[in-house]
């Protein structure tokens, strides 16, 4: 009996414990799951918050992308009106440099119309210089096409500078014309001296001789003057003028030619027209060949010849 006792006592704190082990268990497995759904929660929402983190930086980024966008549109916008103006800028300073160059072009043509042979050069030569410059804004292929334009007018004129030109040319034979007609012109004095004295022709035929000879001493002495006025008019360079005054001289001169021999001269002047070569020889030894001089000169008279680089800048560019 006592041993059955002490049993039953003991089995009391036995289901006890077991019941507080039970118990505690199950708290425990309450706090777990309790930690559980803290940790759950706090997952979601860190999750939430990263999802939210994440958006408000996508919605940021996609600002700073349109803001972006907006910026290059208005770049580009501005760069379409600006472009424009920038080669219109561009344009005028090539228009400028352009007229700029007609301008030196044109001056170099009146320095060879002045026989400044040189300085024409020195200019075309700083001209060619001045187009191989950063500054040059001309189209590169105009800009070709000028300087070898320039490069040829260089050679043309340094070969033509070791030469006497044509005008000079013209002047030698005017003065050798008119050489023979002072010297003719002498010798009419001298023959109308001889004539003046007692001879036994008969008085009126005498005055007839006189007179006559008068005609002759005039016309000779006003082909002289008109041949000074064309000398004037080739060292001007005036073409026209230089024509139309050895038109003159020589329509006087030919008054006192014979029938025959202004016929002859006439057809001999046709074919020596068809040779374009001025032919400088000494002073004439008859009238004939005064004449046939001076259809010389009248033919070959000298033309002032552009600039090759002056004809290229006169034509309308495209």
């Amino acid at each position: 009996m006592p041993m059955n006792s002490e049993s039953l006592s003991k089995d009391p704190s036995a289901l006890q414990q077991r019941r507080q082990a039970n118990m505690f268990l199950l708290r425990l497995q309450w706090v777990v799951i309790l930690l559980l759904i803290g940790v759950l929660l706090w997952l979601y929402i860190s999750q939430q918050r990263f999802q939210h983190t994440v958006n408000d930086r996508l919605q940021s980024n996609e600002q700073v992308v349109s803001r972006l966008n907006e910026m290059d549109d208005r770049l580009f916008a501005m760069s379409q009106q600006t472009l424009p103006a920038t080669s219109a800028v561009v344009s005028s300073q090539a228009q400028n440099q352009l007229d700029l160059l007609r301008i030196q072009i044109q001056a170099a043509d009146r320095l060879l119309a002045d026989s400044n042979g040189s300085a024409a050069i020195d200019l075309l030569q700083g001209l060619h210089w001045q187009l191989s410059q950063k500054s040059n804004e001309i189209a590169p292929a105009l800009t070709v096409v000028i300087k070898q334009s320039l490069v040829k007018d260089i050679e043309r004129l340094q070969a033509r500078s070791a030469q006497p030109s044509s005008w000079q040319l013209q002047n030698l034979a005017i003065q050798n014309i008119q050489d023979f007609l002072y010297r003719h012109e002498r010798v009419i004095n001298n023959g109308s001296d001889l004539k003046s004295t007692p001879q036994k022709n008969a008085v009126l035929s005498q005055s007839a001789d006189n007179s006559r000879l008068t005609r002759r001493q005039l016309t000779i002495h006003e082909a002289i003057m008109t041949l000074n006025l064309a000398s004037q008019a080739s060292n001007m360079h005036d073409r026209d003028q230089l024509v139309m005054y050895l038109n003159q001289a020589r329509k006087r001169l030919q008054t006192l030619m014979p029938k025959q021999a202004e016929a002859q001269t006439s057809i001999d002047n046709k074919k020596q027209s068809d040779q374009n070569n001025l032919q400088i020889k000494s002073s004439p030894k008859n009238m004939t060949e005064v004449i046939e001089g001076l259809d010389r000169l009248i033919v070959n008279a000298p033309r002032t010849s552009p600039l090759l680089t002056s004809q290229i800048l006169n034509k309308p560019q495209r």
